[in-house]
């Protein structure tokens, strides 16, 4: 896409995240994007879903790879309202997106309430330092799983 196709799709991502606060929704939408052609939207609903992971950019990778009949969105666009927090971030790099547009910052977000800093900064600490207890628990049992995918012959990477 041209950077005026580009700046199309972001308008039309800053009008949806606008439409959702007046449906009294999160300020956040989500748009992808393959060939031009808009695959999927997503809105934040974390409060009218009373659903923490119902982010506009999961709800739009969701949506696209239903679509498309695939978990990899490798040639799609993902258009953001704002940066990704942590959560969306990992979701766009699982589902391989290569390109990510967005318009507000994760300091932008902060300055209205929506702050990602503590998670980003648990993220890169080890287990057994973060606030949320983490106890590794019954791993000789649980490596079992891992052990029969390992021999499984139709199993497909992702």
């Amino acid at each position: 896409m041209d950077m005026d196709q580009d700046e199309k799709m972001m308008k039309h991502v800053i009008r949806l995240s606008i439409e959702n606060v007046e449906k009294g929704g999160g300020p956040f939408a989500a748009v992808i994007v393959k060939d031009g052609i808009i695959l999927a939207e997503g809105v934040n609903e974390v409060t009218l879903e009373n659903d923490p992971t119902a982010h506009a950019e999961i709800s739009a990778i969701r949506k696209a790879s239903r679509k498309l009949g695939t978990f990899e969105l490798s040639g799609c666009i993902l258009y953001s309202s704002c940066e990704p927090c942590p959560m969306c971030l990992g979701a766009i790099y699982w589902a391989k997106i290569p390109v990510v547009f967005f318009g507000n910052t994760r300091e932008d977000a902060s300055e209205y309430g929506f702050d990602d800093s503590h998670i980003y900064n648990q993220i890169s600490m080890p287990a057994e330092m973060r606030d949320i207890q983490f106890k590794r628990l019954l791993p000789a049992d649980a490596i079992e799983a891992f052990r029969r995918w390992d021999q499984k012959g139709d199993k497909l990477l992702y």
